[in-house]
């Protein structure tokens, strides 16, 4: 494929909208998905990641994208759409060519775009291997002959089964993969993708690995996994039962189990992902101000994507990431020259230390469920899709998806098995 490697050019920061769905909120439409997106690009976000399968999620984020005040802030060239086909619902998948085919022009038509950046196989250990690589060599036949997409990937969640895949796509085809998304692999409790990862996926030709959830879908968090209109994470009970245990170990330290998660995670991921991450600009974290990847030593940094659900969040969020910028190369010369505190270099440097600290403490409290992972798909698991039915697909897919006005949320969603993200 013409033009330059996605590891050159990919934002070092993702925003997710996985949170912009009933599994992680009763009910997204009340979310301030445009503020969040406004307020995100005005930080210097340039990439957001999203789903057909996260409910309302594309459509949310593209009517954010369409807003007045988005549109005289960037152009459609100056930020990254990712997007996924192939998961229609917790018990349904389609990888066929029509329905991948049909999944963009929809994902298109949501979101309010001529072009996606990134096409994701979604949760490619539900599918066969084969019929996993049947959608790669689909989704690039549609980049090369239509131009509606630009770069072709696989997310899912088993670190071996990835790399199994991004090997066989490497043998079959000849062309790696631009890149391959994991999610909850690199956290303050599992850092299998580190280990069973990153060699791998780099001697297939994958470009980049963004690590995502890096709060392990809301597992690390004081309160446990957010609940929307059910409980959908996979942990079981005796991991929750070591979190709890783990959180109680950062309060006795004045700490929450969540602030010193999302601070390992992107920090950590930032150095230990680099060799698979990307030298595009990265969010500067601060209003109105970009950032050259110069600014911050010129090295490829590790890709994360993060998602929230409130203002508050994105901001904490943020906070914390410029913190971690200014404790890389040149973080004392940028810091002075965007008028900062001085001492901000030597301030995170401090809070690094810190944070590790705290973090093979928690590590340490976990014990054996240190790097534990849950089977996915599940044992009882079934794809349930017929393929003369795709157009009957139930909520949450957004063809089906009732429009906020039309009936209450819970009502739509009674008795609705939810899927497992």
């Amino acid at each position: 494929m013409e033009g330059p490697k996605l590891s050159e050019i990919l934002p070092s920061l993702i925003f997710g909208t996985a949170t912009f769905n009933s599994q992680y909120n009763k009910d997204p439409y009340s979310l301030q998905t445009t503020e969040l997106v406004q307020k995100a690009i005005a930080h210097g976000i340039r990439a957001f990641d999203t789903s057909p399968y996260y409910g309302p999620a594309e459509k949310l984020l593209g009517a954010a994208l369409q807003t007045d005040q988005v549109r005289r802030t960037i152009s459609r060239k100056e930020y990254f759409l990712l997007t996924k086909v192939g998961r229609i619902a917790g018990d349904k998948f389609d990888y066929s060519p029509e329905w991948i085919s049909q999944s963009i022009v929809n994902s298109l038509e949501r979101l309010g775009t001529p072009y996606l950046d990134v096409v994701y196989c979604h949760d490619v250990e539900f599918m066969s291997q084969e019929e996993v690589v049947g959608a790669v060599r689909e989704l690039r036949r549609i980049r090369d002959t239509k131009a509606t997409l630009r770069y072709v990937g696989i997310s899912g969640y088993p670190v071996d089964t990835l790399c199994q895949l991004a090997e066989r796509v490497l043998d079959e085809t000849g062309e790696p993969l631009d890149l391959v998304m994991s999610y909850a692999n690199f956290t303050l409790q599992n850092t299998a993708l580190a280990k069973a990862g990153i060699d791998r996926l780099q001697a297939a030709g994958v470009s980049v690995v963004p690590n995502a959830s890096p709060l392990g879908m809301g597992l690390l968090r004081r309160d446990g996994p957010p609940v929307g209109l059910t409980d959908f994470h996979p942990a079981g009970k005796d991991l929750r039962i070591a979190i709890k245990r783990a959180s109680h170990f950062c309060d006795s330290h004045g700490e929450k189990l969540e602030v010193i998660a999302i601070r390992y995670a992107l920090e950590t991921w930032i150095k230990v992902g680099s060799s698979v991450g990307s030298s595009g600009d990265p969010a500067s974290g601060v209003p109105w101000r970009l950032e050259t990847i110069e600014q911050v030593g010129g090295n490829k940094l590790g890709v994360s994507v993060m998602g929230v659900s409130k203002i508050s969040e994105l901001e904490k969020t943020l906070q914390v990431w410029r913190s971690i910028l200014d404790g890389l190369e040149n973080g004392q010369e940028t810091a002075n020259a965007a008028g900062r505190w001085k001492k901000d270099h030597e301030w995170s440097l401090n809070r690094q230390k810190a944070v590790q600290l705290l973090a093979e403490g928690v590590q340490e409290s976990l014990g054996d469920w240190l790097d534990h992972t849950w089977p996915s798909p599940p044992p009882e698991f079934v794809n349930k899709q017929k393929l003369d039915h795709v157009d009957k697909a139930p909520w949450p897919t957004p063809e089906g998806s009732p429009d906020p006005e039309d009936t209450d949320l819970q009502d739509a969603c009674q008795n609705l098995n939810l899927p497992l993200r």
